[in-house]
């Protein structure tokens, strides 16, 4: 017993000694923001591919590449953050994602144009510019309305579809230096958007700061992304993916504004993308109150925790618990002779089936609306994209969703399914048979 115990100590020892030298010899990232270093996990999916690269016929036999799913949280300023294992360019150059192939999105974008532009003021003398303005899904409902819009778009392919839908595409990267230039060009926008761009963005500091740049003395902007809390306790960590670098609390992307002489002014809770936040932000010294849904939802995210390390425990079980359950329904299905496939190539399916392990064994193909994906294969599963008219096709048991947080649309949509007897199955936040 006595030799044990030393021997034990010995070992445990001579791990954190090891694991010392190894951190000495491998330096641990610096956070994004503040720059501290990153020595706490909240969750390591393990390696995957980017999940937009959507792969032809011709792609499947050649080198494929992936990176880690290694998210880390700062302990002085609390941002979740991923490591930049890609750079944006290769990422955005060339997109497969169109937000005008999703109706609720649409309907998302009319109402948002509708309410700022009768709470702001907004008319014909007006500057409304989008940040990641994708495929004119949004400014287009300004372009309508006589309101000058400017959109800045990236990607080359999608920017190409809302310069052909009406709506001005500048094709850049937006940070510091982009609003100079559009600034001296156009002057100071009334109204900035950015939606779902902000965890895109590994230079966090470069991309807020032209945002300072950019915004009139008395203008808006609005941020919207996903939020951190709803994230962690829905268990939705297939929206960890390469092109989402962050992932924001409110407590933190307060604080990120702030640091760059931007104020937070208004808050609304939305159900877009599983539950998301929007911000309204204006300079600091800016005429618009700040209302007092801030400060409830600084609360709320306090007594929750969100300025420590305590929401991420037991995130990691919760995780695992949910690829047990839906490999048993996949195999259960299989053996029984039941046919599976998917709905959707959303990059959070790919994270969710590469974690899982789920080839064509498990999941026959997948459909989607977007004509770009048709004829090609989820990145790493090799899965097959098809047209949704394939469904009818080949009739199958059960269709696994797999945007969820769409969940109410596409089954609407399929309802034509419900004639042979198909059932529909969610994963997240957990698994759900349904019909």
């Amino acid at each position: 017993m006595t030799y044990g115990g030393v021997a034990d100590r010995m070992s445990q020892s001579h791990d954190v000694a090891l694991t010392h030298e190894l951190e000495r010899a491998v330096p641990l990232p610096a956070c994004r923001f503040c720059g501290s270093p990153l020595r706490h996990t909240v969750i390591d999916l393990g390696m995957s591919p980017p999940c937009e690269n959507f792969l032809t016929a011709d792609d499947l036999d050649a080198m494929e590449a992936f990176y880690p799913l290694h998210v880390r949280v700062c302990e002085r300023c609390f941002l979740v953050q991923l490591r930049e294992y890609i750079p944006p360019s290769e990422i955005f150059s060339e997109y497969a994602y169109f937000s005008s192939y999703s109706e609720s999105w649409i309907r998302h974008a009319y109402d948002y144009a509708d309410a700022v532009t009768s709470r702001f003021s907004l008319s014909d003398r007006s500057l409304v510019v989008e940040v990641a303005s994708n495929d004119g899904y949004l400014l287009q409902h300004f372009v309508t309305r006589g309101i000058p819009v400017l959109g800045i778009e990236p990607a080359r392919n999608v920017a190409r579809a809302a310069t052909e839908r009406g709506v001005p595409t500048l094709v850049e990267f937006f940070g510091r230096d982009v609003a100079k230039a559009l600034t001296r060009e156009r002057g100071r926008a009334d109204l900035v958007a950015a939606n779902n761009v902000l965890a895109q963005v590994p230079d966090l500091n470069d991309f807020v700061a032209g945002f300072a740049i950019l915004l009139a003395p008395d203008g808006v902007a609005t941020f919207e992304f996903p939020h951190l809390m709803r994230l962690i306790d829905e268990n939705q960590f297939d929206t960890i993916y390469h092109e989402h670098f962050s992932y924001f609390s409110f407590l933190t992307a307060r604080e990120i504004f702030e640091e760059h002489g931007l104020r937070v002014f208004d808050v609304d809770s939305l159900s877009s993308h599983g539950g998301s936040l929007r911000l309204y932000v204006c300079h600091r010294d800016g005429s618009h109150s700040t209302t007092s849904r801030v400060a409830e939802l600084a609360r709320l995210e306090t007594e929750a925790g969100y300025r420590t390390l305590e929401p991420y425990r037991g995130f990691a079980s919760r995780i695992e618990e949910t690829k047990r359950a839906l490999l048993e329904f996949l195999i259960r299905a299989k053996r029984a002779g039941d046919s599976v496939v998917g709905y959707g190539a959303p990059g959070k399916g790919n994270t969710l089936l590469n974690y899982c392990g789920i080839r064509t064994d498990l999941l026959e193909y997948t459909v989607d609306r977007n004509p770009y994906k048709h004829g090609r294969f989820l990145p790493g599963t090799h899965i097959p994209v098809f047209e949704p008219e394939r469904l009818n096709e080949s009739r199958p048991a059960f269709i696994l969703i797999l945007p969820w947080n769409l969940r109410k649309e596409i089954a609407g949509q399929l309802s034509y399914a419900r004639a042979w007897g198909s059932r529909f199955v969610v994963a997240i936040p957990q698994l759900e048979v349904f019909d």
